[in-house]
Parts: structure tokens; sequence; C-alpha cells
């Protein structure tokens, strides 16, 4: 098994993933890493008739993916590893799942959110949640598509949002 990619994207599996993401690390298996999206029937649903065929798609509670990760049942694969916030990256990474860089792209903006590009809002919780990761070894780093130039998430902090 290998993460070929961990990316936090609020919309969890959409266009972009699976046309611009998948194709470019030629990932044969998604795992959605999300309690919310493990436990909603209909968002399950949409996810899956989203994915083609030929890909494995795994749609789990966080305690499960980690299970499923650690587990011989992924041997050979080319992970894609989706969460839908830092809470959900962070809380996988903390019970053991080695991913060595983060890809942030979309965080949607909300109430008490700073913009700190046109597809990333922070507040002082993911921005806490992120350091944490990194306290792991992670790299993070900010690219919405392949095609984008990576940008330090740190960069995007210290310039104050946008």
């Amino acid at each position: 098994m290998a993460i070929v990619l961990a990316r936090i994207d609020s919309r969890l599996i959409h266009g972009q993933v699976l046309e611009a993401w998948v194709p470019y690390v030629k990932a044969d298996c998604i795992v959605v890493a999300n309690d919310a999206a493990a436990r909603t029937p209909l968002q399950r649903m949409i996810m899956q008739a989203a994915v083609p065929r030929d890909i494995r798609l795994e749609i789990d509670t966080l305690e499960e993916a980690v299970a499923l990760l650690a587990s011989p049942e992924l041997a050979g694969k080319r992970i894609l590893l989706l969460f839908a916030s830092s809470d959900d990256a962070l809380q996988v990474r903390r019970l053991g799942v080695d991913f060595v860089k983060l890809n942030l792209g979309n965080m949607h903006a909300a109430d008490g959110k700073c913009r700190y590009s046109c597809t990333i809002a922070l507040d002082q919780h993911d921005i806490d949640n992120l350091r944490a990761i990194e306290a792991f070894g992670v790299t993070i780093m900010a690219q919405c598509v392949p095609a984008d130039r990576e940008q330090g998430w740190g960069i995007l902090v210290r310039s104050g949002g946008a």
C-alpha cells in the first residue's frame, strides 16, 4: 500500500479529484476518512456513483479507515486519502496513519474563518491542527489542482489572508 496523496478537501469526491488528481498520482484506490460521510447513506451513494468502477472506493469512519490502512487488504494499491477537515487529518495521523505530505485543496469559508486563498479558509482551530500535523514531520502544501504551483501553507498564513 502506498498513500500517493493525502488531501483535505471539504467537498471530498468531486470533479477536481476524479479528473485531475486521480490520473496525476495514478491512484487506483480512494479512501474517504470522514465519520459523517461514512454514516450518511445519500452522500455515500453519490460518491459511489461518481467514482469509475476500476477505482476502488472506501468510505469509512476515521477509525475504520485507520484499521483498513493498517491491514494488508490494500497491499499494492496506490491510495488517494481524502479528509473533509483538518480535524479528520489530525485524528488519522494521531491514530498512526503515516503520510509524509498533506495537500490542502478546498477548505471552505465559514463563520470565523479567514480566507487565505481562493480555495482555503482557516480559523485558529485549523491552524493549530495543521501545526500539530506538521509536528509529526508532515509537509503541508496548498495546491488546488496539479497544474497549480505548490505553496507552503505557512506562507499563506503569514501573508494574513485574502
